[in-house]
């Protein structure tokens, strides 16, 4: 449904260390390394942009194919310093098999990383 999302940030350095650290355990590079920085998992058109002046406030969710990667995320983040907002857990409350885990980018915006599919 979604070709692409772009975001801008005043401070392109902390969210390219940001996206390329919370990204990579869900097969995403840096495909587009100009003054956008466009991260694609080489199987479509890059589909995640960093770049320009801040956006509003946004929450976003990308998807996992399961809850270790969901997990493997958190603790990258967690690793590199990066701001952890809410532990992986489950949330029966939107289905039963809903798994996320939540972070905040450099500018604060939620970041979800959900899996649906049961453990």
């Amino acid at each position: 449904m979604i070709d692409h999302l772009e975001l801008r940030t005043r401070d392109i350095q902390a969210h390219q260390r940001f996206y390329g650290d919370v990204l990579a355990p869900l097969g995403y590079v840096l495909k587009v390394d100009g003054a956008a920085k466009g991260y694609g998992d080489g199987t479509s058109l890059d589909l995640f942009f960093v770049e320009g002046e801040p956006s509003s406030n946004v929450h976003f969710a990308f998807g996992a194919s399961s809850r270790r990667v969901v997990d493997e995320v958190y603790r990258r983040a967690k690793a590199a310093g990066h701001q952890l907002d809410r532990a992986p857990a489950l949330a029966p409350h939107v289905h039963p098999n809903y798994y996320a885990g939540y972070l905040r980018d450099p500018d604060g915006r939620l970041v979800e990383f959900v899996c649906h599919q049961a453990e």
